[in-house]
């Protein structure tokens, strides 16, 4: 999540510079051409061409408000997250306890089992990122050599790269230890199976009569709700954006673009003395085409949430976040830092 307020002039050359440049060149090129040879049959009205526009502009619009809703949902079901894992933590500290225990354990034993259930549950939220982070075949990293190569240097940048990924397996080793961990990773979902360990403890603690049926109940509605959570994030991750609106979007723009030196060059063609107003047509090509694709990858780059680019869902200082808020609740006073933003990404 970039969190600055505003992109400087170099931002935005990194992120569309490359456009500017094959811009120029198609608007040269159509402009010399027409220049040299004044064929009047390459000449396109400016009326339908200002239509095109107007659609693709339209179109564009639908596009990025629909992209904007997926990260703004992402974000809604991470902001749940939130809130239910303080409601676990909460709720686990209040419930297990020794009011119903036929054999009362001492204060370090509660405690034990107040940390192993939040433990784990850290555990879940590091586990549950890791997994959204696992590319698809229609995000950006997976479309052919040059545009992964190009995915991972931005990742490196302004994304992952930040802070290593390898985090998860430390946290995961921390919070859930060696044994669990080795055993828990070895299955097709281990966030799913963090989720059912923790229901199997309650099933265990209210067989030891540390809780009750009523507590037992109400502690697996909150576990419940994670499986909602992580089916949500899940459904956003592994269901696109339709294609057919998203390739669409780069067909339209790019034959509007294609189009455009062959209306602003005759439109040009008679400003100034002996007709030099025609290289306008290049300046004003370049900029409206790079409006249009800005559009364009503005709704590109916002439609995937959990890709592990700088526009993402800032999912890692979420779970520290949480780990904090928990820690705390155990009485924990060496706590790990916030995660700050490098180079104004919180990731």
């Amino acid at each position: 999540m970039f969190v600055k307020k505003n992109f400087s002039l170099f931002n935005i050359l990194r992120f569309s510079g490359i456009h500017i440049i094959w811009l120029t060149v198609w608007a040269t090129a159509v402009t010399v051409f027409y220049e040299a040879f004044h064929f009047e049959w390459l000449e396109i009205p400016w009326l339908p061409l200002s239509i095109i526009g107007t659609a693709v502009a339209f179109y564009l619009g639908f596009k990025n408000n629909s992209s904007y809703d997926r990260m703004w949902e992402a974000r809604k079901i991470w902001g749940a997250i939130v809130n239910s894992s303080r409601m676990w933590g909460a709720t686990v500290k209040g419930f297990v306890t020794n009011q119903f225990a036929k054999n009362p354990l001492s204060e370090e034993e509660l405690h034990a089992i107040h940390q192993r259930l939040l433990y784990t549950h850290v555990g879940w939220l590091y586990t549950l990122r890791s997994q959204l982070l696992i590319p698809t075949s229609w995000e950006h990293g997976a479309q052919g050599r040059i545009a992964e190569q190009y995915i991972k240097r931005r990742k490196k940048r302004f994304g992952v790269g930040l802070f290593e990924d390898d985090i998860t397996q430390l946290e995961l080793t921390k919070f859930l230890g060696n044994e669990e961990c080795n055993k828990l990773v070895n299955f097709q979902n281990t966030a799913t199976q963090i989720i059912d360990k923790q229901s199997q403890d309650l099933k265990q603690l209210r067989e030891a009569g540390l809780i009750d049926d009523f507590r037992q109940m109400e502690l697996q509605k909150i576990l419940n709700n994670f499986y909602t959570h992580q089916g949500k994030a899940e459904r956003i991750k592994k269901f696109p954006f339709p294609r057919q609106y998203s390739s669409s979007s780069f067909i339209f723009v790019g034959i509007f673009v294609f189009l455009l030196p062959f209306g602003l060059a005759p439109a040009f063609h008679d400003i100034g003395e002996v007709g030099h107003g025609i290289w306008l047509t290049i300046p004003f090509t370049v900029l409206v085409g790079w409006i249009y694709i800005m559009m364009e990858l503005i709704g590109d780059y916002s439609e995937n949430p959990f890709e592990g680019l700088g526009n993402d869902i800032p999912m890692l200082s979420l779970c520290r976040v949480i780990e904090i808020d928990l820690r705390e609740m155990l009485g924990e006073t060496d706590l790990p830092p916030k995660i700050q933003p490098v180079d104004n990404v919180l990731m």
